[in-house]
């Protein structure tokens, strides 16, 4: 088992989101918190104002702490969002923060799950359908009162803070539970102690109702820079924002990474002022870390490995040619591989990655899922590693990813990370498929670099390129060029869909 901490320093006690907010707004009542370019900013003061006024609204309309309370914001309204939210937690009920390209149906299942009181949008989008019984109320209807009547109590750190419905990528979407304290835990006490100093902003293009996009939303209330963000994700776009001037760190999930690099938005850019590139989401192979290296060259990059049911517990690695495959140590938690009754292993040795976080998350009403999944603290991440002599994390594969073929189980991520290095490939993804003899084979979806014009990529010259870097019961035995692989919100693949593919 392995364990990161921080020598010397007392832990602090445990605060609540709106805390947080009223200290920063205290320091920096005037610094930009969130902008969205060319469409909106807020303030701290104003963030801190207008959280006061929805929680005032609130409070007039009948919500009560622990009421749950849906948030269905598009990319445009991150401030709107990011008020709202402070608001529904300052009057002590639970945010849900929801994407607006949800189908009616996942919205509406997540509003049943959670048992949601109220659903609050951005004021340009159309009024969504809810169950029964479910109000909804613009941001703008609530902001449009003064906050005049006093604050209450407020919640405790301990309170639930948050429910995140996760992407369902092998089933339907389980919400995850966060309380004040899990959101917190790590926030810094002293203005010099704030992250991100070497930059004035910080730029991601993250869907609102994804772990991702909730850890931009605290890094904004935790960061000397400010988060900058984009109404509408284009490459080009996003390139010129990376060479604006303070742009000092980038946030990306593979895809984007990816589609920043293929495009050709970034030659001939300066990108010199970046200091720090952070992917998250999904694993990002090698060969695209380096390509990242090579575009900025004056920036660290770093991997992030967590999941909505661990954070803030992660594993952050610096781009490390010696290390091409490795995935991190821990910071802010514990990690550790352990067998199928959870007793942990030593290094070397493969088996189950668990990682943990002080004030752990859990799945809300759902206890057959949290014994299978949360134990004393620990979360059980769902992929087989293994943890080398110097601490360092190493991921074999998803649990249900790994490919049983014959005798051999197959890494879909050592695939996939050779795949990446064929110099026509875009992006690639690798699933079993039924066999009639081997049980699974192996099958390889693979966007071109060029789709219209796939340069002669075929599973011959795939399975030739890859020869000489996998064995050969790693080779793909069927091949799938697509114009995009299908993702969720989140950036992840969906395997599934794939399989599906295949098997039509």
């Amino acid at each position: 088992m392995s364990a990161a901490t921080t020598p010397g320093r007392a832990t602090p006690p445990p605060r609540t989101v709106p805390e947080l907010l009223d200290w920063r707004t205290g320091l920096h009542p005037e610094q930009v918190a969130v902008e969205v370019h060319g469409v909106a900013t807020l303030t701290f003061a104003q963030w801190s104002a207008g959280a006061r006024a929805v929680a005032a609204a609130l409070r007039h309309r009948g919500l009560r702490p622990g009421d749950r309370v849906g948030l269905l914001f598009g990319a445009r309204d991150w401030t709107r969002f990011a008020v709202a939210y402070a608001g529904v937690l300052r009057v002590g009920a639970v945010a849900v923060p929801l994407s607006d390209r949800l189908a009616a149906g996942q919205l509406g299942y997540a509003l049943r799950h959670c048992a949601a009181t109220a659903v609050v949008h951005g004021d340009d989008t159309p009024a969504p359908a809810v169950p029964p019984g479910v109000a909804t109320w613009t941001a703008g209807a609530l902001l449009a009162g003064p906050a005049t009547d006093p604050d209450p109590a407020g919640p405790r750190p301990d309170d639930l803070a948050q429910i995140l419905y996760t992407s369902g990528t092998t089933g339907r979407p389980k919400g995850v539970a966060a309380s004040h304290a899990n959101l917190t835990v790590g926030a810094p006490t002293h203005p010099r102690r704030l992250a991100l100093a070497h930059s004035q902003r910080f730029l991601h293009a993250f869907a609102i109702g994804t772990n991702a996009g909730q850890t931009m939303l605290l890094n904004a209330l935790t960061a000397r820079a400010a988060a900058l963000t984009l109404p509408r994700f284009t490459p080009a776009r996003f390139a010129r924002l990376v060479e604006a001037p303070g742009t000092g760190t980038v946030f990306v999930v593979p895809s984007i990474a990816i589609e920043l690099l293929d495009s050709g938005v970034l030659r001939g850019r300066d990108t010199g002022g970046v200091q720090l590139v952070g992917s998250t989401a999904a694993p990002l192979a090698p060969a695209v870390a380096a390509r990242l290296a090579e575009a900025f060259p004056q920036a660290t990059i770093v991997n992030y490995y967590t999941s909505t049911e661990a954070a803030p517990a992660q594993t952050t690695m610096i781009y490390d040619p010696s290390r091409r495959d490795a995935v991190g140590r821990p910071v802010g938690g514990q990690l550790m591989i352990a067998d199928a009754d959870a007793n942990p292993l030593p290094a070397g040795a493969t088996g189950d990655v668990w990682l943990r976080a002080p004030h752990p998350r859990a799945y809300y009403r759902d206890d057959v899922a949290n014994r299978a999944t949360f134990r004393d603290g620990w979360v059980r991440m769902g992929d087989v590693g293994r943890i080398d002599a110097d601490g360092y994390l190493y991921l074999t594969d998803r649990h249900q990813d790994v490919i049983k073929t014959g005798a051999f189980k197959v890494s879909t991520i050592e695939v996939e990370a050779a795949l990446h290095e064929h110099p026509l490939v875009a992006e690639a993804a690798v699933v079993g498929v039924a066999h009639p003899v081997l049980g699974s084979a192996v099958a390889a979806a693979v966007v071109p670099r060029t789709p219209a014009d796939p340069g002669g990529l075929s599973l011959p010259v795939l399975r030739g390129f890859l020869a000489d870097r996998l064995a050969d019961y790693q080779l793909p035995s069927r091949l799938l060029l697509l114009d995009r692989l299908p993702r969720n919100e989140g950036g992840k693949v969906l395997k599934r869909q794939l399989t599906d593919l295949f098997d039509n």
